[in-house]
């Protein structure tokens, strides 16, 4: 297959969306034309939209497949793997921890791409093709380049701004890009976005104004902290407009929040009514790169699932368990149970019951019982994103081959956002609207109304159960970080990711469990998160080819 050929000192930046195999390291003789279709292709409007429709998949790939959790849920203490990722577990991720390449190449293509998506369209989109549907996709390629940046940024901080693959080929002096400047661009580029996008969807799963708005909300919370140098303090502007921006939304879009929260991940549940952007995978035999194969290592057995299942040794982490009402603290442990819907859909308990999952046993299937392996350390393993057999989803799935979509955001944030927003710089508020969406968040998910002032940690303690094993804790804890950064590394400092064993009352269908801390395993349950290792170190690979990745950043203006 043909690859976009390395355009910056022989750096992964541009890898081709198709790329499988190694590339040329010809990067400067010539631009980089190769792109998802060729210059003919853009003479209609279904030609223009399926030029982006890859844009929705195959470029987040690498991402999706495991760093997408190793990053989110690993490094920010939601989640563990016993053996594997260990790196990410403990906090020590370096310039050679695979996730960390493939996460970088991932955001760095989804860049790529869009800018040719971009500049192709604006070059040979034929006289059939409407302005409406130029416009909008272009407004799509620079949506997903600027979500790519907003996860570029928050991982590794400064990070070079590249608009235009073309004009690199005279230009050898590309720097990073401060990240105040890259905020600054990333709300810039999505105002406009939001402008050019349509209200609805013109195909099932495309972005919207609403989606853009929704990434408006999400942006400014996150930059009214970004230039507080951690002095604790949020600017009161950028909160007013995440505010705004998340109202908006809620009030405007028309979307809504399903009724159960164990819904939004049965099969099947593709841009259901609360998901305002999501990757759209699909099924295809014989296909590679626009399937889901995530769920293909966070099954915990291959009992449960197609040749593949994985996760056998990933599970909630004791921290993370501790989030759950109803799960208290003894002399020895934890014990207890929640009424809480979303530990069940996030994590199996041994003795939980899911009828929607087929279970190989002995002499036969069974409709999944959780197992318990008994022992003094097993693993309350991922239910997210786990849909079971090809059975189980009309025959839509086979082994690292699945096709339901990977929620990147759902509308239950925008609640959160607008608390949040409304909360600010104060220790707590009693805003009624705010109480009244944190609630449609808190009460969806079986708890009773929450009568008291919100403060931070509630709200961040709401978004830590709503959101696990969805890939939004870590970014949480560096939104934290910009304004505070002290509370971030206590926060992750005071986390428990060490080896436990949970017993449950009866089996199956327990009531109650019991936890217990696995007493000969003494060492790795802690971190030591500091100014040092909390962002992502650039990868190794990029560095020793991208030597201007190692000078000091600059601001970055746009052209």
């Amino acid at each position: 297959m043909k690859i976009l050929k390395h355009i910056l000192y022989r750096s992964s930046f541009f890898v081709s969306l198709l790329a499988v195999t190694s590339c040329s390291e010809d990067f400067l003789e010539r631009p980089p034309v190769d792109a998802i279709v060729d210059a003919g292709f853009y003479q209609t409007d279904d030609q223009v939209l399926a030029s982006t429709a890859l844009l929705y998949s195959k470029v987040w790939f690498d991402y999706n497949d495991k760093a997408s959790y190793n990053l989110g849920d690993f490094r920010a203490g939601t989640a563990f793997s016993a053996y594997n990722d260990r790196g990410n577990v403990l906090f020590n991720t370096t310039g050679n921890t695979p996730e960390n390449g493939s996460a970088w190449r991932s955001f760095f293509i989804v860049v790529g791409q869009s800018n040719l998506a971009i500049s192709n369209i604006n070059q040979y989109a034929g006289a059939a093709v409407s302005p409406t549907i130029k416009k909008m996709a272009i407004a799509e390629a620079r949506f997903m380049r600027a979500v790519a940046y907003r996860s570029l940024v928050m991982n590794w901080g400064a990070v070079p701004i590249i608009e235009n693959n073309l004009e690199l080929l005279s230009d050898t002096t590309v720097s990073k890009n401060t990240p105040e400047s890259v905020w600054k661009f990333l709300t810039s580029e999505m105002r406009q976005v939001a402008e050019d996008l349509p209200a609805t969807p013109i195909r099932p799963g495309r972005v919207t104004r609403w989606s853009a708005e929704g990434m408006l909300a999400r942006f400014y919370l996150t930059r009214a902290g970004v230039e507080s140098a951690g002095s604790g303090t949020r600017n009161q502007i950028f909160l007013d407009s995440a505010k705004y921006y998340s109202e908006r939304v809620i009030t405007q879009s028309g979307l809504s929040l399903l009724k159960n929260y164990g819904d939004l991940f049965l099969f099947p549940y593709d841009n259901n009514s609360e998901s305002l952007f999501s990757l759209q995978w699909v099924y295809s035999p014989g296909a590679y790169g626009t399937q889901n194969s995530t769920p293909a290592y966070l099954a915990y057995s291959p009992d449960i699932a197609n040749g593949d299942g994985w996760g056998g040794d990933k599970s909630a982490t004791w921290w993370m368990l501790g989030q759950y009402e109803g799960i208290k603290q003894t002399a020895t442990g934890m014990q207890g149970r929640t009424i809480d819907q979303r530990l069940k859909a996030t994590f199996m308990l041994p003795g939980a019951s899911y009828p929607e999952i087929t279970q190989t046993i002995t002499g036969g299937e069974q409709k999944l019982i959780v197992p318990n392996p008994g022992g003094d350390n097993n693993f309350l393993s991922i239910k997210k994103y786990v849909t079971g057999k090809a059975k189980d989803v009309g025959g839509l799935s086979a082994s690292q081959n699945y096709g339901h979509d990977t929620y990147m955001m759902r509308l239950a944030e925008m609640y959160l956002v607008y608390a949040e927003a409304v909360l600010g710089n104060n220790a707590s508020t009693s805003d009624p609207v705010a109480l009244k969406y944190y609630n449609a968040i808190h009460t969806r998910a079986g708890l009773p109304v929450f009568a008291r002032p919100l403060t931070f940690d509630i709200i961040f303690k709401e978004r830590l159960v709503e959101f696990a094993m969805e890939g939004m804790a870590w970014y949480d804890l560096v939104s934290l970080h910009y304004y505070n950064p002290t509370k971030a590394y206590a926060i992750l400092n005071s986390q428990d990711r060490g080896l436990f064993a949970t017993a449950p009352d009866v089996f199956p269908n327990p009531t109650s469990w019991t936890f217990t801390k696995t007493a000969w395993s003494t060492t790795e349950r802690t971190i030591n998160a500091n100014s040092g290792n909390f962002l992502l170190p650039i990868p190794s690979a990029e560095l020793s080819q991208a030597p201007n990745l190692q000078k000091p950043a600059v601001d970055y203006y746009s052209k």
